[in-house]
């Protein structure tokens, strides 16, 4: 299917993809911690039909460098203009800490039809990296809304790499412990996805290194069922933090990080989740429900 693009630079820098023709159905794609604009994550979408909005929500103009109080209004801002750009139906699809800001935006947003969450958090986390005043801490939250923070869980900074390790770290284990470190936040700090009345699919692998995103995932579904909601998870125990999805190449290994899974597995677990994907951005048939899983 034949894209076009539209560079877009206010009020935030990112493209706009979509098939020639238009399409009623749009998307907000959301990066993780990188900062990276997904623009080939927006191709493929769009190749499917879909008009993908990928943009920068941190560390561009007149954004805090890290992630560090972004307003959830960065992300409601953009629902709205594939809403008005005549879409029907709208997804916001994020990675990592992109499905953070991804389920937080379907709780708060009532227009989110369908949030897709890869690589999930079931709570919410404190800044990575500094904020608007230059400062990583004290640690704030990564997010506010109506100019107010929402709770959060700090990192406890205890934690260090297993002697003796070398190469990328893996960083589960401070988030693990993180947890176990402030167990009277974590209530407060839950993302209340049983609230959203988005559909919602979530994605997550087993061998995740850099966050236990499956437990997460696990977390999530429980409390949409409990609430009588519909979930969908799609899970790989071997896959990591970076999921592949048909048509995209797999990302460069970090230096610095280690993200658990191998390129096959991640290639399967986002070979699963595609069609899944597919599926709930363009929403059910007519004549066809949706099952919860």
């Amino acid at each position: 299917m034949d894209v076009e693009e539209q560079e877009l630079t206010d009020p935030y820098e990112g493209v706009l993809v979509g098939p020639r023709g238009g399409s009623d159905v749009g998307v907000v794609v959301l990066g993780g911690s990188s900062g990276r604009v997904e623009r080939e994550r927006a191709r493929v979408l769009a190749r499917q039909g879909v008009r993908a909005l990928a943009l920068r929500w941190f560390g561009g103009p007149g954004q805090p460098p890290g992630i560090c109080e972004i307003p959830l209004e960065t992300f409601t801002a953009a629902v709205g203009l594939l809403r008005a750009g005549g879409a029907r139906r709208v997804g916001v699809l994020g990675l990592s800490k992109g499905a953070e800001a991804a389920l937080l935006t379907a709780v708060y947003e009532p227009q989110v039809d369908v949030v897709v969450a890869l690589s999930p958090t079931s709570r919410v986390w404190c800044n990575v990296g500094p904020g608007a005043d230059g400062r990583q801490q004290p640690y704030r939250s990564s997010w506010t809304w109506r100019g107010r923070p929402l709770p959060f869980v700090p990192m406890d900074d205890n934690w260090a790499p297993p002697e003796g390790s070398s190469g990328p770290v893996a960083v589960r284990g401070w988030y693990e412990l993180s947890e176990r470190t402030y167990p009277h936040l974590l209530p407060a700090a839950d993302i209340p996805v049983e609230r959203a009345r988005a559909d919602v699919l979530l994605v997550a692998g087993g061998d995740d290194a850099m966050w236990p995103s499956l437990p997460f995932a696990e977390r999530l579904a429980v409390r949409r069922r409990a609430a009588g909601a519909t979930v969908r998870l799609v899970a790989r125990p071997d896959a990591g933090h970076r999921p592949v999805f048909p048509g995209e190449l797999p990302a460069r290994p970090s230096p610095h990080f280690a993200y658990g899974g191998t390129p096959q597995a991640d290639a399967l677990l986002g070979a699963a989740a595609w069609p899944r994907i597919l599926d709930a951005l363009h929403g059910p048939r007519p004549g066809h429900s949706r099952a919860q899983r």
